[in-house]
């Protein structure tokens, strides 16, 4: 896009149940940042904008971070393979400006969207497009929501938490990474090794908004090293950002004690809302959160590049 086609772009109407952003939404991050005339694609016919691909990411992210919106005109007899050569034109050029790894599609679908046939259609080719153009690993989320109305979640006083140093957060990172059941963790160790894992989800945790100070590393009452804490921070909300136990110590209910701090520090500063995601594969996990009070609002489905 250059800034002579940003009416036409903002013109666009998306008419289907999902991935839709608003002008305004559109307009305000554009002057932020978070989104940018060249993160943003079109393709045309005859003058005419029949799809956009709206690429997302922090005000100070060299390049984008996620595929927010991706829309064919319905009009558009294989709406599929116009959405393939878009994603796949984006991409080419984000590698070319030297992009690590291709940014992410991440679709926000509600909750039981299985059984909405609007939904499933306006799914469905879209992913046959990110899966046409390299993104192929699959995982569905579950995104959830705590507000005050549910309470603070009691800690069970088994642990104690207190700031630490990257070092220490690190090894723990490292050692939590073993065994997890986290899609995208499970995908890094068995390509990456634990050590460049851990390196890669601290590195990610420390560039979010969230502040390095709310984390907090749990210990034993022997002082024993038992889990993370990360309170952390999206443009839009408090998030829940990363929390796990190490090996050894799971199966005790321990998530709970920290999953409660993480509430915790977030409510005690006035959150009035805060999110949180884990694949819908992770069952232990997601018990924890219905266990503190966070509900389920609305699925996820991420496609992604699989690492070489």
């Amino acid at each position: 896009m250059t800034e002579a086609d940003l009416d036409r772009v903002t013109a666009v109407t998306v008419d289907e149940p999902i991935s839709w952003i608003t002008t305004d939404r559109y307009l305000d991050e554009l002057g932020q940042g978070m989104y940018r005339p060249e993160w943003t694609w079109i393709a045309e016919d005859d003058g005419r904008v029949v799809a956009r691909a709206l690429w997302w990411g922090q005000p100070l992210s060299e390049h984008p971070v996620a595929l927010d919106c991706l829309h064919v005109d319905a009009s558009v007899t294989d709406r599929v393979a116009v959405a393939a050569e878009l994603l796949t034109t984006g991409l080419r050029a984000f590698a070319e400006q030297g992009a690590r790894k291709p940014p992410l599609y991440n679709l926000t679908l509600p909750y039981g969207w299985r059984e909405d046939p609007a939904v499933a259609a306006a799914l469905a080719w879209r992913r046959d497009a990110a899966l046409a153009a390299g993104l192929t690993d699959e995982v569905e989320r579950l995104r959830l929501e705590w507000t005050p109305e549910a309470g603070v979640p009691a800690t069970g006083g088994r642990l104690t938490f207190a700031p630490a140093s990257d070092e220490e957060f690190l090894e723990v990172f490292r050692r939590i990474a073993v065994g997890s059941l986290d899609g995208e963790t499970r995908r890094n160790l068995a390509t990456k090794g634990a050590e460049a894992t851990a390196r890669e989800e601290m590195d990610f945790y420390l560039g979010c908004p969230g502040k390095r100070e709310w984390w907090r590393l749990a210990r034993t009452p022997d002082g024993e090293a038992a889990g993370l804490a990360i309170p952390s921070a999206t443009p839009y909300n408090r998030n829940v950002g990363y929390l796990g136990v190490v090996p050894e110590l799971r199966g005790r209910g321990l998530v709970d004690d920290i999953l409660a701090e993480i509430t915790r520090v977030h409510a005690e500063s006035g959150a009035e809302l805060i999110t949180a995601t884990t694949d819908t594969g992770n069952a232990p996990m997601a018990a924890a959160f219905a266990r503190a009070g966070y509900r389920t609002a609305q699925i996820r489905m991420i496609y992604s590049a699989p690492e070489s």
